[in-house]
Protein backbone atom coordinates (compact mmCIF):
# COMPACT_ATOMS: atom_id res chain seq x y z
CA UNK A 1 0.00 0.00 0.00
CA UNK A 2 1.25 3.30 -1.14
CA UNK A 3 1.91 5.87 1.58
CA UNK A 4 -0.37 8.93 1.84
CA UNK A 5 0.28 12.14 -0.51
CA UNK A 6 1.89 14.84 2.30
CA UNK A 7 1.90 18.55 1.51
CA UNK A 8 3.02 20.71 4.24
CA UNK A 9 1.79 24.01 5.11
CA UNK A 10 4.84 25.96 4.64
CA UNK A 11 8.64 25.58 4.07
CA UNK A 12 12.26 27.10 4.26
CA UNK A 13 14.05 27.83 0.88
CA UNK A 14 17.97 26.82 2.02
CA UNK A 15 20.72 26.58 -0.85
CA UNK A 16 23.69 25.24 -0.42
CA UNK A 17 25.35 29.04 -0.19
CA UNK A 18 23.40 28.83 3.40
CA UNK A 19 24.59 25.81 4.68
CA UNK A 20 28.49 27.01 3.26
CA UNK A 21 28.01 30.40 4.96
CA UNK A 22 27.25 28.65 8.35
CA UNK A 23 30.27 26.19 8.47
CA UNK A 24 32.57 28.80 7.60
CA UNK A 25 31.52 31.09 10.87
CA UNK A 26 31.21 27.54 12.62
CA UNK A 27 34.80 27.34 11.31
CA UNK A 28 35.78 30.81 12.59
CA UNK A 29 36.38 32.59 15.75
CA UNK A 30 32.72 34.54 15.87
CA UNK A 31 29.71 32.48 16.58
CA UNK A 32 28.21 36.05 18.11
CA UNK A 33 28.71 39.64 17.85
CA UNK A 34 30.80 38.91 14.84
CA UNK A 35 31.59 40.50 11.24
CA UNK A 36 28.00 38.83 10.10
CA UNK A 37 25.62 41.21 12.15
CA UNK A 38 26.57 44.24 10.36
CA UNK A 39 26.92 42.74 6.58
CA UNK A 40 23.52 41.26 7.26
CA UNK A 41 22.29 44.79 8.18
CA UNK A 42 24.08 46.77 5.32
CA UNK A 43 21.83 43.92 3.21
CA UNK A 44 19.05 45.87 4.66
CA UNK A 45 20.13 49.54 4.45
CA UNK A 46 21.28 49.17 0.77
CA UNK A 47 17.86 47.51 0.11
CA UNK A 48 15.55 49.86 2.27
CA UNK A 49 17.74 52.92 1.31
CA UNK A 50 16.77 53.65 4.91
CA UNK A 51 20.11 54.51 7.42
CA UNK A 52 20.44 51.77 9.94
CA UNK A 53 19.03 48.59 10.30
CA UNK A 54 19.36 46.49 13.99
CA UNK A 55 19.43 43.01 13.83
CA UNK A 56 17.95 40.79 16.67
CA UNK A 57 16.44 37.70 17.57
CA UNK A 58 12.54 37.93 16.37
CA UNK A 59 10.36 40.27 14.81
CA UNK A 60 8.63 40.13 18.45
CA UNK A 61 11.53 41.65 20.08
CA UNK A 62 12.46 44.13 17.46
CA UNK A 63 8.80 45.78 18.13
CA UNK A 64 9.15 45.67 21.65
CA UNK A 65 12.34 47.39 21.54
CA UNK A 66 10.65 50.14 19.18
CA UNK A 67 8.08 51.22 21.86
CA UNK A 68 11.16 51.43 24.61
CA UNK A 69 12.70 53.65 22.00
CA UNK A 70 9.71 55.61 21.38
CA UNK A 71 8.78 56.15 24.88
CA UNK A 72 5.40 54.15 24.75
CA UNK A 73 4.42 52.87 27.81
CA UNK A 74 1.78 52.46 31.09
CA UNK A 75 -1.52 55.05 30.06
CA UNK A 76 -0.82 54.97 26.53
CA UNK A 77 -2.42 53.83 23.74
CA UNK A 78 -1.07 52.14 20.10
CA UNK A 79 -4.03 52.08 17.80
CA UNK A 80 -3.72 49.09 15.74
CA UNK A 81 -5.45 45.78 13.54
CA UNK A 82 -7.28 42.97 15.35
CA UNK A 83 -6.40 40.89 12.29
CA UNK A 84 -2.64 40.26 12.30
CA UNK A 85 -0.15 37.73 14.29
CA UNK A 86 -0.44 38.45 18.36
CA UNK A 87 3.06 39.43 18.36
CA UNK A 88 2.28 42.80 16.82
CA UNK A 89 -0.02 43.82 19.57
CA UNK A 90 1.43 42.26 22.45
CA UNK A 91 4.82 43.93 21.91
CA UNK A 92 2.62 47.36 22.75
CA UNK A 93 1.64 45.31 26.22
CA UNK A 94 5.51 44.61 26.69
CA UNK A 95 5.92 48.39 27.75
CA UNK A 96 2.52 48.06 29.75
CA UNK A 97 0.37 50.50 26.83
CA UNK A 98 -2.80 49.29 25.52
CA UNK A 99 -3.31 48.08 22.37
CA UNK A 100 -6.67 49.94 20.58
CA UNK A 101 -7.89 47.91 17.63
CA UNK A 102 -9.94 49.15 14.44
CA UNK A 103 -11.42 47.42 11.88
CA UNK A 104 -10.17 46.86 8.56
CA UNK A 105 -10.72 47.36 4.53
CA UNK A 106 -13.09 44.08 3.72
CA UNK A 107 -11.32 43.91 0.39
CA UNK A 108 -7.93 44.42 1.10
CA UNK A 109 -7.44 43.17 4.79
CA UNK A 110 -5.45 45.96 6.03
CA UNK A 111 -6.27 48.50 8.85
CA UNK A 112 -8.69 51.13 7.48
CA UNK A 113 -7.37 54.46 7.83
CA UNK A 114 -10.85 56.08 7.61
CA UNK A 115 -11.40 54.28 11.09
CA UNK A 116 -8.52 55.24 12.68
CA UNK A 117 -9.43 58.95 13.82
CA UNK A 118 -12.39 57.98 15.78
CA UNK A 119 -10.63 56.33 17.94
CA UNK A 120 -7.69 58.56 18.94
CA UNK A 121 -7.99 60.12 22.47
CA UNK A 122 -5.50 62.00 24.60
CA UNK A 123 -3.83 58.90 25.72
CA UNK A 124 -3.07 57.80 21.87
CA UNK A 125 0.59 57.88 21.78
CA UNK A 126 1.04 55.82 18.42
CA UNK A 127 -0.22 53.56 15.14
CA UNK A 128 1.21 50.20 13.79
CA UNK A 129 0.33 49.10 10.70
CA UNK A 130 0.80 45.94 9.75
CA UNK A 131 1.40 44.69 6.22
CA UNK A 132 -0.68 41.42 6.78
CA UNK A 133 0.13 38.75 4.29
CA UNK A 134 3.01 40.85 2.21
CA UNK A 135 0.61 43.35 0.97
CA UNK A 136 0.75 47.02 2.55
CA UNK A 137 -1.97 49.27 3.83
CA UNK A 138 -2.86 53.04 2.84
CA UNK A 139 0.82 54.36 4.16
CA UNK A 140 0.17 57.83 3.03
CA UNK A 141 -2.69 57.92 4.25
CA UNK A 142 -1.69 56.52 8.18
CA UNK A 143 1.38 59.23 8.00
CA UNK A 144 -1.08 62.09 7.11
CA UNK A 145 -3.37 61.24 10.50
CA UNK A 146 -0.23 61.18 12.10
CA UNK A 147 1.86 64.33 11.19
CA UNK A 148 -2.05 65.95 11.29
CA UNK A 149 -2.13 64.25 15.10
CA UNK A 150 1.55 64.58 16.25
CA UNK A 151 1.40 60.35 16.42
CA UNK A 152 4.24 58.25 15.96
CA UNK A 153 4.50 55.02 13.32
CA UNK A 154 5.95 52.05 13.48
CA UNK A 155 5.52 49.10 10.39
CA UNK A 156 5.08 46.26 11.24
CA UNK A 157 6.59 44.62 7.97
CA UNK A 158 7.24 41.33 9.25
CA UNK A 159 4.81 39.48 6.38
CA UNK A 160 6.23 41.83 3.72
CA UNK A 161 10.30 41.92 2.94
CA UNK A 162 10.21 42.97 -0.64
CA UNK A 163 7.08 44.38 -0.96
CA UNK A 164 6.61 48.07 -2.74
CA UNK A 165 4.33 50.94 -1.85
CA UNK A 166 3.87 53.42 -4.52
CA UNK A 167 7.77 51.76 -5.43
CA UNK A 168 8.92 52.30 -1.74
CA UNK A 169 9.73 49.39 0.35
CA UNK A 170 7.92 48.13 3.19
CA UNK A 171 9.70 48.79 6.28
CA UNK A 172 11.15 52.12 4.84
CA UNK A 173 7.45 54.28 5.47
CA UNK A 174 7.13 54.69 8.64
CA UNK A 175 9.65 56.26 11.72
CA UNK A 176 10.71 52.76 11.81
CA UNK A 177 9.97 49.23 10.14
CA UNK A 178 10.38 45.40 11.49
CA UNK A 179 11.04 42.39 9.95
CA UNK A 180 10.97 38.62 11.12
CA UNK A 181 12.62 35.54 10.11
CA UNK A 182 10.68 32.99 11.12
CA UNK A 183 11.02 29.91 8.56
CA UNK A 184 7.58 30.19 6.51
CA UNK A 185 8.71 34.37 5.74
CA UNK A 186 9.98 34.96 2.22
CA UNK A 187 13.39 34.71 4.27
CA UNK A 188 14.48 33.13 7.46
CA UNK A 189 17.33 32.53 9.53
CA UNK A 190 15.29 30.20 11.52
CA UNK A 191 14.64 33.02 13.83
CA UNK A 192 15.78 36.35 13.77
CA UNK A 193 14.38 39.89 13.25
CA UNK A 194 15.41 43.44 11.86
CA UNK A 195 15.00 46.86 12.87
CA UNK A 196 14.97 49.61 9.81
CA UNK A 197 14.97 53.08 10.31
CA UNK A 198 16.56 56.31 8.96
CA UNK A 199 16.46 58.10 12.77
CA UNK A 200 19.44 57.58 14.50
CA UNK A 201 18.26 57.86 18.08
CA UNK A 202 15.49 55.14 17.42
CA UNK A 203 18.74 52.95 15.87
CA UNK A 204 21.30 53.83 18.88
CA UNK A 205 18.53 52.76 21.63
CA UNK A 206 17.65 49.63 19.70
CA UNK A 207 21.46 48.72 19.48
CA UNK A 208 21.52 49.33 23.11
CA UNK A 209 18.43 47.86 24.24
CA UNK A 210 19.35 44.53 21.77
CA UNK A 211 22.70 44.01 23.76
CA UNK A 212 21.73 44.22 27.75
CA UNK A 213 21.92 48.09 27.97
CA UNK A 214 25.49 48.41 26.54
CA UNK A 215 26.18 51.78 24.77
CA UNK A 216 27.57 50.74 20.92
CA UNK A 217 31.02 51.87 22.12
CA UNK A 218 30.92 51.06 25.75
CA UNK A 219 32.98 48.19 27.84
CA UNK A 220 31.49 45.16 28.41
CA UNK A 221 30.88 45.20 31.77
CA UNK A 222 29.24 48.79 31.24
CA UNK A 223 25.40 48.82 30.91
CA UNK A 224 23.88 52.92 30.50
CA UNK A 225 20.08 51.22 30.81
CA UNK A 226 17.98 48.36 31.33
CA UNK A 227 18.29 46.23 28.23
CA UNK A 228 17.62 42.46 27.10
CA UNK A 229 19.57 39.88 25.51
CA UNK A 230 17.89 40.13 22.05
CA UNK A 231 20.90 39.27 19.51
CA UNK A 232 21.14 37.73 16.24
CA UNK A 233 24.25 35.23 16.19
CA UNK A 234 26.48 35.43 13.14
CA UNK A 235 25.02 31.99 12.62
CA UNK A 236 21.87 33.33 11.79
CA UNK A 237 23.24 36.49 10.14
CA UNK A 238 25.36 34.37 7.59
CA UNK A 239 21.98 32.60 7.12
CA UNK A 240 20.28 35.87 6.27
CA UNK A 241 23.34 37.21 4.22
CA UNK A 242 23.00 34.67 1.85
CA UNK A 243 19.18 34.46 1.79
CA UNK A 244 18.86 38.46 0.98
CA UNK A 245 21.87 37.87 -2.01
CA UNK A 246 18.74 35.29 -3.35
CA UNK A 247 15.67 37.40 -2.26
CA UNK A 248 14.67 38.52 -5.69
CA UNK A 249 14.74 34.61 -6.89
CA UNK A 250 12.37 33.44 -3.52
CA UNK A 251 9.87 36.11 -4.77
CA UNK A 252 9.90 34.74 -8.02
CA UNK A 253 9.37 31.70 -7.04
CA UNK A 254 6.75 32.40 -4.34
CA UNK A 255 4.89 34.37 -6.90
CA UNK A 256 4.98 31.28 -9.78
CA UNK A 257 3.58 29.39 -6.40
CA UNK A 258 0.88 32.08 -6.61
CA UNK A 259 -0.22 32.48 -10.08
CA UNK A 260 -0.48 28.57 -10.24
CA UNK A 261 -3.06 28.39 -7.57
CA UNK A 262 -5.11 31.77 -8.84
CA UNK A 263 -5.31 30.29 -12.14
CA UNK A 264 -6.17 26.99 -11.15
CA UNK A 265 -9.17 28.66 -8.80
CA UNK A 266 -10.00 31.53 -10.71
CA UNK A 267 -13.84 31.15 -11.46
CA UNK A 268 -14.85 29.39 -7.88
CA UNK A 269 -17.28 31.49 -6.84
CA UNK A 270 -17.33 29.86 -3.88
CA UNK A 271 -14.00 31.57 -2.27
CA UNK A 272 -12.72 35.48 -2.91
CA UNK A 273 -8.84 35.98 -1.92
CA UNK A 274 -7.32 39.45 -0.57
CA UNK A 275 -7.28 42.36 -3.16
CA UNK A 276 -3.78 44.14 -3.79
CA UNK A 277 -4.02 47.40 -4.21
CA UNK A 278 -2.52 48.46 -7.61
CA UNK A 279 0.32 50.79 -6.25
CA UNK A 280 1.02 47.60 -4.26
CA UNK A 281 3.70 44.94 -5.43
CA UNK A 282 3.13 41.86 -3.23
CA UNK A 283 6.29 39.42 -2.08
CA UNK A 284 3.76 36.96 -1.29
CA UNK A 285 3.49 35.82 2.57
CA UNK A 286 0.97 32.96 2.35
CA UNK A 287 -1.66 32.31 0.00
CA UNK A 288 -4.96 32.70 2.14
CA UNK A 289 -8.43 32.34 0.91
CA UNK A 290 -11.73 33.87 2.05
CA UNK A 291 -14.78 31.84 1.92
CA UNK A 292 -18.08 32.82 0.61
CA UNK A 293 -20.55 34.29 3.75
CA UNK A 294 -22.62 31.01 3.14
CA UNK A 295 -19.96 28.82 5.31
CA UNK A 296 -20.07 29.35 8.57
CA UNK A 297 -16.64 28.66 11.34
CA UNK A 298 -17.89 25.01 11.74
CA UNK A 299 -17.91 24.66 7.95
CA UNK A 300 -14.22 25.85 7.77
CA UNK A 301 -13.06 23.96 10.20
CA UNK A 302 -14.64 20.84 8.56
CA UNK A 303 -13.12 21.59 5.36
CA UNK A 304 -10.13 21.75 6.98
CA UNK A 305 -10.57 18.79 8.77
CA UNK A 306 -11.28 17.14 5.35
CA UNK A 307 -7.80 18.44 3.67
CA UNK A 308 -6.09 17.13 6.67
CA UNK A 309 -7.54 13.64 6.29
CA UNK A 310 -6.10 14.15 2.67
CA UNK A 311 -2.29 15.01 3.80
CA UNK A 312 -3.06 18.55 3.49
CA UNK A 313 -1.74 20.75 6.15
CA UNK A 314 -3.59 24.48 6.45
CA UNK A 315 -4.10 27.17 8.68
CA UNK A 316 -6.67 29.58 9.69
CA UNK A 317 -4.98 33.24 9.52
CA UNK A 318 -5.46 34.60 11.59
CA UNK A 319 -7.83 34.53 14.97
CA UNK A 320 -9.03 38.10 15.85
CA UNK A 321 -6.74 39.26 18.28
CA UNK A 322 -9.28 41.00 20.31
CA UNK A 323 -10.97 37.53 20.89
CA UNK A 324 -8.24 36.07 22.47
CA UNK A 325 -8.65 34.76 26.11
CA UNK A 326 -6.26 37.15 27.94
CA UNK A 327 -7.23 40.12 25.69
CA UNK A 328 -11.11 39.92 26.47
CA UNK A 329 -10.22 39.80 30.43
CA UNK A 330 -7.32 42.79 30.71
CA UNK A 331 -9.41 45.52 27.92
CA UNK A 332 -13.15 44.51 27.87
CA UNK A 333 -13.01 43.19 24.32
CA UNK A 334 -15.81 40.95 22.87
CA UNK A 335 -17.43 39.25 19.92
CA UNK A 336 -18.83 41.99 17.74
CA UNK A 337 -16.49 45.13 18.32
CA UNK A 338 -14.73 44.34 15.07
CA UNK A 339 -17.41 42.49 12.68
CA UNK A 340 -15.11 42.81 9.66
CA UNK A 341 -12.45 40.86 11.14
CA UNK A 342 -14.28 38.57 12.29
CA UNK A 343 -16.53 38.03 9.60
CA UNK A 344 -13.07 37.32 7.76
CA UNK A 345 -11.68 35.29 10.75
CA UNK A 346 -13.93 32.62 10.76
CA UNK A 347 -13.84 32.32 6.92
CA UNK A 348 -10.12 31.94 6.05
CA UNK A 349 -8.08 29.03 4.85
CA UNK A 350 -3.76 28.83 4.42
CA UNK A 351 -3.23 26.36 1.76
CA UNK A 352 0.13 25.26 1.33
CA UNK A 353 2.64 27.70 0.25
CA UNK A 354 6.41 27.68 -0.14
CA UNK A 355 9.13 27.35 -3.02
CA UNK A 356 9.39 23.26 -3.03
CA UNK A 357 5.72 23.06 -4.16
CA UNK A 358 5.66 21.43 -7.46
CA UNK A 359 2.81 21.87 -10.20
CA UNK A 360 1.75 18.31 -9.05
CA UNK A 361 1.38 19.28 -5.62
CA UNK A 362 -0.63 22.30 -5.88
CA UNK A 363 -3.14 20.73 -8.58
CA UNK A 364 -3.45 17.91 -5.73
CA UNK A 365 -4.26 20.77 -3.20
CA UNK A 366 -6.82 22.37 -5.79
CA UNK A 367 -8.93 19.28 -6.29
CA UNK A 368 -8.74 18.45 -2.54
CA UNK A 369 -9.90 21.89 -1.45
CA UNK A 370 -12.85 21.46 -4.19
CA UNK A 371 -14.03 18.15 -3.58
CA UNK A 372 -13.56 19.13 0.79
CA UNK A 373 -15.90 22.58 -0.33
Amino acid sequence: MSAQREVMLSGADISQHEIDAVVNVLKSPWLSLGPKIPEFEKCFTDRLGVRHAVACNSGTSALHMCWRALGVGPGDEVITTPFSFIASSNSIMFEGAKPVFVDIDPRTWQIDPARIEPAITPRTKAMLPVDVFGSIPEMDAINAIAKRRNLRVIEDSCEALGSTYKGRPAGALAEAGVFGFYPNKQITTGEGGMITTSDDKIAFMTRSYRNQGRDPDAGWLAHARLGFNFRLTDIQAAIGVEQMRRLDEIAAKRTRVANMYLQRLEGERRITTMHVPTDVKMNWFVFVLRLSDEYTQAQRDAIQTRLKAAGIHTNNYFTPIHLQPFYREQWGYQAGDFPITEALSARTIALPFHNKLTEADINYVVSEFRKAL
